[in-house]
Parts: C-alpha cells; sequence; structure tokens
C-alpha cells in the first residue's frame, strides 16, 4: 500500500490538489517528487493511486490514475460511547478504535468525568480520525459525534445497548450493531447505571478486572468486531 492521503471533497480520475497539512506532510515531511505515487482517500469507502505531477510549497498536484474498493470494514454497526480519559490517552482511545473498524463514537460527559467533552475536543478527535485511517488503510472515516451528556443521551438510543461495568464473563457476542457505553475513571454512578438498565441498556462484563477508559473501549472493540470472522 503506498502511501495515503486525505482529500477533504469530491474525488474521481483527473487532476486534484493538496493544500494545508496534508500538501505539508507529502512536501516537507515525505519529501515526494513529481513521478512518485500516493494513494488519496476521502471517507467514501474508496481509495483512488494517484501520481504526483507537481510539488510547491503550500500545494501537490496528483493526477488520480484509478477508482479501488477494497473491503476493510466489519460489516455492520459498531457504536463506541466512552468518556474521555486524560491527556494523550484520548488520542490513543481515537487512533485503535478507527484501527478495529468502530463506526461511530460519541465521547460522553457523565457525574464523574473529568475530561470536559466539548465541541472543540471533538474537531481535534476527528483528526485523530483521519490519521489513523491513513495508517490502517481505511476508506470510511469513523463518525465523532458531539459530546453527549450520558443521564439525557442513554434515554433515546436504540437497537441493541451494552454499558460496562466490572465483573466476570464477557457477555454474548454477535455478529450485528451494538452501542457499547465506556464510563469515566471511577465508573458510572449507581444512579446512572440504573438509569440506562431501565431504559433498555444491557450489562456487559470485559472481565473481573477493574480496566482504564481506554483499554475498556479497546477490549470491547476487539470483542465485537472481531465477530465478522465468526
Amino acid at each position: 500500500m503506498s502511501d495515503r492521503f486525505y482529500f477533504d471533497g469530491p474525488l474521481g480520475p483527473g487532476e486534484v490538489t493538496l493544500t494545508g497539512a496534508e500538501a505539508h506532510h507529502a512536501s516537507a515531511v515525505r519529501r515526494f517528487e513529481p513521478g512518485d505515487a500516493m494513494t488519496l482517500f476521502n471517507g467514501d469507502g474508496r481509495e483512488y493511486p494517484a501520481r504526483i505531477m507537481e510539488v510547491a510549497k503550500k500545494r501537490v498536484v496528483v493526477r488520480i490514475t484509478g477508482v479501488e474498493s477494497p473491503d476493510r470494514e466489519i460489516g455492520f454497526p459498531l457504536h463506541i460511547a466512552s468518556a474521555l480519559p486524560k491527556g494523550d490517552r484520548g488520542d490513543f482511545l481515537i487512533e485503535k478504535l478507527a484501527e478495529l473498524g468502530v463506526t461511530e463514537f460519541t465521547p460522553l460527559v457523565t457525574e464523574r468525568t473529568v475530561v470536559k467533552a466539548t465541541e472543540t475536543k471533538a474537531d481535534k478527535l476527528r483528526r485523530a480520525v483521519i490519521e489513523a485511517s491513513k495508517q490502517c488503510g481505511r476508506n470510511v472515516l469513523m463518525e465523532v459525534h458531539p459530546p453527549a451528556v450520558w443521564r439525557h443521551w442513554c434515554l433515546h438510543q436504540t437497537g441493541r445497548r451494552l454499558i460496562a461495568q466490572p465483573g466476570n464473563g464477557i457477555g454474548q457476542i454477535a455478529r450485528a450493531g451494538v452501542t457499547i457505553a465506556i464510563g469515566p475513571e471511577g465508573g458510572f454512578t449507581d444512579q446512572e447505571t440504573e438509569k440506562a438498565v431501565e431504559a433498555g441498556w444491557e450489562l456487559l462484563s470485559l472481565g473481573p478486572r477493574i480496566l482504564r477508559v481506554e483499554t475498556a473501549a479497546v477490549a470491547a472493540a476487539v470483542l465485537f468486531g472481531s465477530a465478522r470472522q465468526s
């Protein structure tokens, strides 16, 4: 797989111009030259092999030579909703969920939330999704929703809904759409959990140990995302 670059716009055979961070990465970091190969993607599920035609300081002109549709998705909706961990662990969480095929992510605000999930923070997470997708080969971007207040949000979700809690066992795994909620450090409060269960959420155990936020989210994504193989 050649180097991948994200283009925020329609793609098809012909010339397009990369600008901003992607052009800088191609010209200043990767030091591409005319004639070098790259692959473009824009989140539409396809990827576009291309050749570089011109390299300038703030733009890179490429010619798209084809359209390919590799299947790298898990094939069903997998929505992870989680409180954000501190520092760089939030970026790690997003990176790994994107790599594992998660289709949607919602930052949660709970009673014990420490890291404030703002819309500005959500924009930063969306950029992290693009960077992870460039690396792992996904051509459909994991959707990052605006931050949601758990006590309201949990009442309006549909389909199969699971709330992760420490305990024994791992719950039932099936190849189907699912939303999985992960609490903050310290977990959901008893009241938050009870309210979710009353609204139809099922309890999901990821084992007897208390996991960090990002570990629990990744474990859930692995367990349910890998159901594609069964």
